[in-house]
């Protein structure tokens, strides 16, 4: 890789092991800007220990990583900080604090990053930094439709609602880079197809580059055949042409830590693979 490569994640083979366990088995692959991730994969298969590695939660045993151009594979602790602040991250199950009020929960990456509260502090001076941290908490609850939660607490939400909050505390920040880890999980039909509509919306709006874990390929579906459209506000179907190659979808299925198939819908739909094919059944696994 050289430093004129516009690739937001690369991870060259990549392996972890636990107990003698993989939980990464080789693993390469590259997402560039704007580009979206589907991973699918049974439990246990690797995919979110992909999410951790790949902003240096946990460190590989062996193989390189790069974030942003910059290799983070041996990076100290405090560097990583500062990278993860480019970063969007929604946990499974929406990953809340409980004690702080959903204002609070959505101001914490700006609040406790060094890069972002520098940034604050170039742009205005005094209690200014503390009012711009309320603006964009708000823009970010306005996006999901939850500006009227602000003084709410997570216990107070339905599923749905905190998942929603989750995604707003991911995108404040106006990342490059959204990790998604399962966030349809345990969510109604409906619901879950609120929550990618959300996803798709963030992704077509700032062409932020995204990866989503999920168990359900309607997920991966959606995300590769619909696009956000600012002029009606809704969620509609890519059409050919220009539209479909702003929509740039790639699926990963992992198992047992190992990349068995990486490519794109049609492709994962012509596989003949039997674990592959199992994540086409309505449900996945």
């Amino acid at each position: 890789m050289t430093p004129g490569d516009s690739t937001i994640l690369r991870f060259e083979d990549v392996s972890l092991h636990f107990d003698g366990t993989a939980a990464l088995d080789h693993v390469s692959f590259q997402v560039s800007p704007g580009q979206t991730y589907v991973v699918l994969g049974a439990a246990g298969s690797g995919k979110t220990m992909l999410l951790k590695v790949a902003v240096g939660l946990v460190r590989p045993d062996s193989g390189r990583v790069w974030l942003f151009d910059q290799e983070i594979t041996r990076l100290r602790e405090q560097d990583l900080f500062d990278m993860r602040a480019r970063v969007g991250i929604l946990f499974q199950e929406g990953g809340l604090f409980d004690s702080l009020t959903v204002a609070e929960n959505v101001a914490y990456p700006l609040t406790n990053q060094r890069v972002l509260q520098h940034a604050a502090a170039a742009n205005s001076n005094g209690n200014g930094a503390a009012r711009t941290v309320e603006e964009r908490v708000r823009e970010s609850l306005r996006f999901v439709e939850l500006e009227q939660t602000l003084d709410k607490f997570p216990n107070e939400l339905s599923g749905g609602m905190r998942r929603r909050v989750g995604i707003a505390r991911a995108v404040v920040a106006e990342p490059a880079l959204l990790l998604y880890d399962s966030p349809t999980a345990g969510l109604d039909p409906i619901t879950a197809n609120t929550i990618v509509a959300l996803i798709l919306k963030e992704r077509d709006l700032r062409n932020t580059a995204t990866i989503m874990v999920t168990h359900r390929y309607q997920d991966g579906h959606l995300m590769a055949n619909f696009r956000y459209n600012p002029n009606s506000g809704q969620i509609e179907r890519a059409g050919g042409g220009r539209d479909l190659s702003q929509v740039s979808t790639k699926f990963l299925v992992m198992n047992e830590g190992r990349l068995v198939f990486e490519g794109t819908e049609p492709e994962l739909q012509g596989s003949q693979d039997s674990y592959v094919r199992k994540f086409l059944r309505a449900g996945g696994a």
